[in-house]
């Protein structure tokens, strides 16, 4: 009996989505990976795997929304939105008709710093993906249809962070603590800035971040070095050599600022914001270590037990460390009732105090260190989060072999170092409170 076309697709993506989320590889079991270099010189990271017949690629080339020129912030979203809207000779319907008929999945992002690509494809479509690839990387069409069409969207979703909480909050903390850099501009864009990007915009932008040069590589799965290399020079080889980036500063974020933003809604979000730290600073481990005790730690965590379990004050509260190539932040975040927002600001700038002049027990830190440890394989359960840690571990300079030495570097946190970077994070600094919600009285 015939089966029909459509069958037969909704069959194969099945496939990828059952194999993306079951293939695993445990850190316990050695991972191995090794750099392949093609014969035109494209480096990779390589995790070979053969327990399913499927391919995760991932990229990132350097320079994301940051290399937005002044007054068209989100034109680097929008970039990679459209990349694999038409390229070559496929018009918008074809290519994802084309990338549909082979169960093929191709999609770009950015961040303020970089630029992501990702492609995943069983293995019998590996040469029709690469060339899929190949195409939207060196000939994107931006036709005018899907050009639009991704403003479109991108502008709704402008307009919504414009009434959302969050997007509120967040803009204001960027404001405060990013002001006069690059790294303020939006990276998805405001409804007037997009409204007005172009295709020459996008043409633009993409030979100003495109290149070989600036581009690192991460592959999982089932895929040969020699296949790998073959597959690299049809990719990335036709790229142009050297990107033509604009040179972005480190800076230190500024502190201080405390900012109310009224929105008609029943609780106030707040966010605490502090300079943090850059993944390549020898304090990171340490801070990551504090961070998970301090607020990253969900129910154990010294925000969450004061905040919700002792005062009841919200749902909960936490802390995260953001890191970014010129500089970082560390920032706090809770919801809670509208009367309650300056006791819930006050108990956690308590627990920051506390962390500064005190800092966890032994038992604490042991704690910590277990679960950071223990929770470390969850990050290896699908050949695609292999691939983007591959990538991670090359633009943030963290070695081949970091892999294998992650937990060690972990259990050889100590109290002392713990209480070393919480002095240097948030001891004598003064916090930006950002507080959007009702009026009060």
């Amino acid at each position: 009996m015939l089966r029909s076309n459509k069958f037969i697709k909704s069959i194969c993506a099945a496939a990828i989505a059952a194999v993306v989320s079951h293939a695993a590889i445990s850190p316990a079991h050695a991972v191995e990976v090794q750099r392949v270099i093609s014969p035109d010189g494209i480096e990779a990271w390589l995790v070979e795997d053969h327990t399913v017949p499927i391919i995760a690629v991932n990229f990132a080339f350097e320079g994301g929304a940051a290399q937005d020129p002044e007054g068209k912030a989100g034109l680097t979203r929008l970039l990679a939105a459209t990349m694999d809207e038409g390229a070559g000779d496929l018009d918008s319907e074809a290519f994802q008709s084309r990338l549909e008929d082979l169960a093929v999945s191709i999609s770009f992002n950015t961040n303020k710093d970089r630029f992501f690509g990702s492609m995943r494809t069983l293995t019998p479509t590996l040469d029709e993906a690469s060339g899929l690839l190949a195409l939207a990387l060196t000939d994107p069409r931006f036709d005018a249809a899907p050009v639009e069409r991704m403003k479109t969207s991108l502008i709704t979703s402008a307009k919504r962070n414009e009434t959302d909480p969050n997007g509120i909050a967040g803009r204001a903390l960027s404001d405060a603590m990013f002001a006069g850099h690059v790294y303020n501009r939006p990276t998805g864009g405001t409804p007037e800035s997009l409204a007005d990007l172009s295709a020459e915009d996008l043409r633009a932008q993409h030979a100003k971040i495109i290149s070989r040069s600036s581009v690192t590589i991460g592959v999982v799965g089932a895929i040969t070095a020699d296949q790998l290399s073959a597959m690299l020079d049809e990719v990335f080889s036709p790229l142009p050599e050297t990107s033509d980036l604009q040179p972005v500063e480190d800076f230190v974020p500024s502190t201080g600022a405390s900012i109310s933003k009224e929105l008609d809604i029943p609780q106030t979000t707040v966010l605490v914001g502090l300079p943090g730290l850059k993944r390549d600073d020898p304090d990171y481990q340490a801070a990551f270590v504090m961070n998970h005790i301090l607020g990253g730690g969900t129910f154990t965590s010294w925000m969450f037990r004061e905040v919700r379990e002792k005062r009841g004050l919200s749902y909960g509260a936490s802390t995260y460390l953001s890191p970014y190539q010129h500089t970082g932040l560390l920032i706090g975040s809770a919801a809670t009732r509208a009367d309650r927002a300056d006791e819930t600001v006050t108990v956690m700038l308590e627990q920051l105090t506390r962390m500064a002049t005190d800092g966890p027990s032994e038992d604490e830190l042991q704690a910590a260190k277990q679960f950071l440890t223990g929770s470390y394989p969850l990050r290896f359960d699908s050949s695609g989060k292999i691939a983007r840690q591959l990538v991670a571990l090359q633009t943030t300079g963290l070695g081949i072999d970091y892999f294998d030495r992650r937990n060690a570097e972990i259990e050889a946190v100590t109290l002392e170092d713990v209480q070393r970077v919480a002095r240097r994070l948030l001891q004598d600094v003064e916090p930006t409170v950002i507080r959007v919600g009702p009026v009060q009285g």
